[in-house]
């Protein structure tokens, strides 16, 4: 039963479950609003009347957001509602509202709400789920030359950034490794062949036999704060 770490309240009323954007992280680059919502769901014996309050908690700095903008509830049963909550955040926001370097803001955040029961019951509920705020990220490739002859060397580049919270725009993301991929012409999935770290900017480039004609791409598995990426594939024919 997540009752959450610090909760407090009066009667039978309680968090059973909370999910927010549906298990997938929070992506946040450097000009789109992004919204997300908070499923919570609740249970009391006379029903659920709803959500009073909830808010977003960074666990390694304490930073908080309590930007929700709207509140459905779907009852389930007599007891059990589902109340999401919608959350907004803009990158533009965050420069203002912040003291430190914003870009601290990526990581792993926790869900707080207080919720209501129709008999008069309350539940204070802090950290009743968690989710992982992450930076944008792109990545290009760029394969050549094109066309080239079987057997002779391709060379692939490609540049890996991510978004600045600061001034916001994307920056090279330095000292990452990322991985190489091929899918031949004709074939349904990429394999990767090698894996290569990023050096200054976030540039990347290396060689390879080009045996057969395909895409290649690049492939960034992402890190605790900044998002996975892959590039487009860049298709090459042999001569």
């Amino acid at each position: 039963m997540a009752t959450g770490a610090h909760a407090e309240g009066r009667g039978d009323i309680r968090v059973t479950a909370a999910v927010v954007n549906g298990g997938k992280n929070v992506i946040i680059g450097t000009s789109q609003r992004v919204t997300y919502p908070i499923a919570i769901t609740i249970k009391d014996n006379s029903g659920v009347k709803g959500l009073s309050h909830v808010s977003v908690f960074n666990k390694s700095n304490g930073w908080e957001f309590s930007d929700w903008t709207d509140t459905t509830c779907v009852k389930k049963s007599s007891t059990t509602s589902v109340c999401t909550a919608t959350m907004t955040i803009a990158p533009q926001w965050l420069p203002d509202s912040l003291p430190e370097d914003v870009n601290h803001t990526a990581g792993l955040w926790q869900v707080n709400a207080t919720v209501k029961a129709n008999d008069g019951d309350y539940w204070i509920a802090d950290d009743i789920a968690e989710f992982k705020m992450k930076r944008a990220s792109r990545l290009t490739t760029d394969a050549s030359p094109e066309p080239v002859a079987k057997g002779a060397k391709l060379t692939v580049s490609g540049k890996l950034t991510r978004a600045n919270w600061e001034d916001l725009k994307y920056h090279g993301f330095t000292a990452q490794d990322v991985k190489l991929q091929f899918k031949a012409a004709g074939a349904g999935h990429y394999r990767t062949l090698k894996t290569v770290r990023t050096g200054d900017a976030g540039k990347l480039s290396t060689k390879v036999t080009a045996n057969s004609a395909g895409s290649w791409r690049w492939y960034f598995p992402g890190t605790t704060t900044t998002a996975r990426v892959v590039s487009a594939g860049d298709a090459v024919n042999l001569k």
